[in-house]
């Protein structure tokens, strides 16, 4: 099998963790964990000898960026994508640009991910699975009955992994619980290992129509060296969907390969908290802070002192002017914000 293509998919502005994400700076390219940007954790990650150099797909917005954090990586190439259509569009641009054997591994550029070895380990399994002609998404050990992800229900053993049998919505809580004790279930952690031939024949065969855009866009697109810009007509002519609803969900080719890597979304400040080492009454505290009988508190500030007292569950954040106080049960919710939406 021939190196492994990692797609790195760099879109969205992380609307949930403002006032640190802003459309000028957006959550893949803050160090949110540690010196490395989350995406240069992604870029990181995919590095080795059973990995080619990385295909970014982002968009015009993010370009500095993406080339800025990049520069180090060597052989680097960006699909600027006209506008964004969701990842079934980026993966099949990705696609068409690489020779139809290639082992594409799909990854979002703003998650985290702290066993990079179990990473590497999945990678090559999902592989090797994809190789053979296999859809494979990653099934992230699912460790507390969270309803803020997607499911995977894994079916019958193939060699490598897993048939999946099921993509699951987000749940309920009750619902959460019983999938974490029945462990057949897994996170979607939105990571997938694809041939991209295969995963094109399947575009073409569930979604025509954005197969043939994407198609047309990438015949008629402008290549500039590392940069491939698609024509911005035929892109436009696509209908948004994530590659989950359009291509996963249809197929008869799924399969999903189970790891345990540490693995955060980062979608929101609660997941962020999660991600961080805490002290005993798992607080976290990034900045000037004092914190008086409190417990499962995260405060963020950038220069003034946050006092709190005497409070639970709660995430105050101060960081270029604006204040951001929410509870956890709230977290997901900031991005409806205001302010989060730029206006």
């Amino acid at each position: 099998m021939s190196a492994i293509v990692p797609v790195i998919l760099s879109g969205g502005n992380g609307t949930r963790l403002w006032p640190r994400s802003r459309p000028e700076m957006p959550k893949p390219f803050l160090p949110l964990l540690g010196e490395e940007t989350l995406f240069q954790q992604a870029l990181n990650r995919c590095g080795g000898a059973a990995f080619a150099p990385p295909l970014i797909v982002t968009g015009t917005a993010h370009l500095p960026h993406v080339e800025a954090q990049a520069a180090i990586t060597p052989g680097v190439s960006v699909i600027v994508e006209p506008e964004g259509k969701n990842t079934a569009a980026a993966v099949a641009l990705a696609a068409l640009r690489l020779p139809e054997d290639a082992v594409m591994l799909v990854c979002p550029s703003d998650h985290h991910i702290a066993d990079r070895a179990a990473f590497a380990e999945a990678a090559i399994s999902a592989a090797k699975l994809a190789s053979e002609g296999w859809l494979v998404a990653f099934g992230i050990e699912a460790e507390r009955p969270e309803t803020g992800y997607g499911y995977l229900l894994r079916g019958e053993a193939v060699e490598g992994g897993y048939r999946l049998a099921a993509f699951v919505e987000k749940p309920d809580l009750a619902t959460a619980e019983r999938f974490l004790a029945d462990g057949g279930y897994s996170w979607n952690g939105g990571i997938f290992a694809l041939r991209a031939g295969t995963y094109l024949e399947e575009l073409e065969r569930h979604r025509p129509e954005m197969a043939r855009a994407v198609r047309d866009a990438v015949a008629n697109g402008r290549d500039e060296g590392s940069r491939f810009y698609p024509d911005a007509g035929a892109f436009g002519r696509i209908e948004a969907e994530s590659i989950d609803y359009a291509v996963m969900e249809e197929t008869d080719r799924a399969a999903m390969v189970p790891v345990s890597m540490g693995w955060s979304d980062i979608g929101d400040w609660r997941a962020l908290q999660s991600a961080h080492l805490a002290d005993d009454a798992g607080n976290v505290v990034s900045g000037n802070a004092e914190l008086e009988d409190c417990r499962n508190v995260m405060v963020v500030s950038d220069g003034p002192r946050v006092s709190v007292v005497g409070l639970d569950d709660v995430v105050v954040v101060v960081d270029g002017g604006e204040v951001l106080v929410t509870t956890h049960a709230g977290a997901q919710k900031v991005g409806k914000l205001t302010g989060a939406r730029g206006s």
